[in-house]
């Protein structure tokens, strides 16, 4: 609940705010000088600021393919993310009744699909795209979706947010910067002297928990917006506020490259030696021995292939002789590279070095390297793909696009991340308990095999209702089988009489040749 406090403005709520977001905020942009420094540059930075380059292209590459790896993983193309589905009471009212059950999982079917249009049609993915940089860098990141469509990102610099103890959120505050023009046109009224000379202005959104809604409200120079005051349903509100990680106690998250500073830092550091020396090293510097015959100016004025006097010994180049101490850096940047890239899910990690490697070891050490991220579409299916279902159901439902779901009996489930991954184990296992069936035909008669087989099931923890027949089905199969092949075999024999009474040679002499 929001609290119950002195009326505060927006403004100094926000700067209230501020000082529990600020380690959070350093951490990000300490990240961020490693990765990508533009996702959250330094304190001041604007348009006419220069952005640091790191030496290394490790951290960008990483959160640019762990990013598209999840965007592809929780927002699959060509096929929905989610399906909705009827409360287990009502379907069982439905099963009774023929063709219901496949009627409405058809019409469910349909609004599933037209929220997909809605997602392509908007092109969220490029929003979320944006939004996952943010969670594995900044640990945090607040999406707002507007009624007339589309996503907009905040970086962690342009928001503050608040969770009670359970992580549920109970407030958050935007602030954005527009101009005095437009400042009047929001306020409707003249602005105070002071702040019509300033440049810029800042806009807050300030959004409260109140029991099972939110109220929103905006504000300019400590003046309400005209207007922008409203109520939202509290799991359809425009605004959801992602982390990466869930921390009990803390009102934010941690990102992905925190867990990996150590590494970056050290890689960071030694290719910037590595390189440093690269650069002295190419320097060519010849050196002259001022007690020999050849001449200096000779050597700097020579082109290539003149033929000049002088002696050899009298010339020598410059080397810096530091090959065994660099080697030892590049071999320590190799190591770090490689547990950098097993983080990341980079294909380098996949394949080991060697020249068999078999396609099944890719397969299972891709399989190993994906399931790594179960946490992580754990709390991203919760707090970020069925919160963004809902606000799209009803943003959908307001414009009269789809029918008013009743509530708490359809409701929207996630069928992608954890749940792919899940389906992913299950089918394996199916796979492995198949070729176990199949090697228990050669087991001797004295064993069991329908307890056998419904053993192996339950220790791979496979569903086993219905898998396996009993004895009783198998036998009633048996004895199906020999009742057709029974009836099969009588067949051509009736046919046979029957050909006989039609064939006359084997009937006697017909009427007319009796006559």
């Amino acid at each position: 609940m929001a609290d119950h406090l002195a009326p505060e403005t927006a403004k100094g709520r926000y700067t209230r705010l501020e000082n529990a977001r600020r380690p959070y905020l350093d951490r990000a942009r300490e990240a961020a000088l490693l990765t990508i420094p533009a996702l959250m540059p330094p304190e001041g930075h604007n348009s006419t600021s220069k952005l640091s380059t790191p030496y290394q292209g490790l951290g960008a590459r990483g959160v640019n393919t762990l990013a598209s790896k999840l965007l592809l993983a929780l927002f699959p193309p060509n096929s929905p993310f989610f399906r909705y589905t009827i409360d287990d009471f009502t379907m069982e009212k439905l099963t009774g009744q023929e063709g219901m059950r496949a009627e409405m999982e058809k019409a469910l079917n349909k609004m599933e699909r037209a929220v997909m249009g809605k997602i392509e049609a908007d092109a969220l993915r490029v929003s979320g795209f944006e939004a996952l940089k943010h969670l594995l860098n900044d640990g945090n990141a607040l999406v707002y979706l507007p009624d007339e469509g589309g996503m907009r990102v905040f970086k962690l610099d342009r928001y503050v947010v608040r969770r009670d103890p359970m992580g549920n959120v109970l407030e958050h505050i935007t602030k954005e910067t527009i101009s005095p023009e437009t400042a009047k046109k929001y306020l409707r009224a003249d602005l105070p002297t002071s702040a019509s000379n300033e440049k810029t202005l800042d806009l807050y959104t300030h959004v409260t928990r109140h029991g099972n809604h939110w109220k929103v409200r905006q504000e300019i120079v400590g003046q309400t917006v005209a207007g922008s005051e409203g109520v939202y349903p509290i799991d359809k509100s425009p605004w959801i506020a992602l982390r990466f990680t869930k921390i009990d106690g803390e009102d934010y998250g941690r990102g992905y490259i925190e867990e990996y500073l150590g590494d970056l830092k050290s890689l960071e550091g030694l290719s910037k030696a590595i390189v440093q020396a690269s650069a002295i090293a190419a320097k060519v510097v010849f050196l002259v021995n001022p007690n020999g015959t050849t001449s200096a100016k000779v050597i700097a004025e020579a082109e290539s292939g003149d033929i000049k006097s002088g002696v050899a010994d009298d010339v020598t180049v410059l080397q810096t002789e530091k090959y065994a101490d660099l080697r030892i850096a590049y071999e320590t940047i190799g190591q770090i590279s490689q547990r950098l890239s097993f983080a990341f899910l980079l294909n380098t990690a996949i394949q080991r070095s060697g020249e068999r490697v078999t396609a099944e070891e890719i397969r299972y050490m891709a399989g190993e390297l994906e399931d790594a991220l179960g946490g992580v579409y754990s709390i991203l299916s919760q707090e970020f793909q069925l919160p963004l279902i809902n606000r799209l159901t009803y943003q959908m439902e307001q414009a009269k696009q789809l029918p008013k779901l009743p509530k708490g009996v359809v409701r929207p489930t996630i069928t992608t991340g954890l749940e792919a991954l899940g389906r992913g184990h299950d089918m394996n296992k199916l796979q492995l308990f198949a070729t176990v069936a199949v090697n228990a035909a050669g087991l001797p008669p004295e064993i069991n095999k329908s307890d056998f087989l419904t053993r192996m099931g339950t220790a791979l923890g496979i569903d086993m209702s219905g898998l396996v027949k009993t004895q009783e089905q198998v036998m009633a199969e048996q004895q199906q089988a020999a009742m057709m092949a029974a009836a099969q075999a009588a067949v051509p024999g009736a046919m046979n009489i029957a050909r006989d009474q039609m064939d006359p040679s084997k009937n006697g002499p017909s009427p007319q040749g009796a006559a």
